[in-house]
């Protein structure tokens, strides 16, 4: 499976380069905040919502810890997208940890 550190997707999207960032967190856990330029699709919507995704992109899937990012990631491999995990989620995104 594909993943990134967090401190990579800051450095990627401060380059001015365009990603697309899926936050796969609840509707309660994504009140809290989330990454400007990520869209959210909880991950229980993920495979009703596969008309969204286009199989030319990469996706970075982004949850809490990382765990329920590599489950979608998985999922999404097996259909066919490419979908990259980002380590560690937002804990790792706040806390700056790699």
């Amino acid at each position: 499976m594909n993943s990134i550190s967090a401190n990579e997707v800051k450095e990627r999207l401060e380059a001015g380069e365009t990603l697309f960032l899926v936050d796969v967190r609840e509707d309660y856990e994504v009140e809290y905040g989330k990454i400007p330029e990520a869209i959210h699709i909880p991950m229980g919507e993920i495979p009703s919502k596969l008309d969204l995704f286009n199989k030319e992109f990469e996706y970075i899937f982004i949850c809490k810890a990382g765990v329920r990012s590599e489950n979608v990631c998985e999922y999404m491999s097996e259909h066919g997208f490419k979908a990259i995990n980002m380590e560690g989620g937002m804990m790792a995104w706040e806390g700056d940890l790699d």
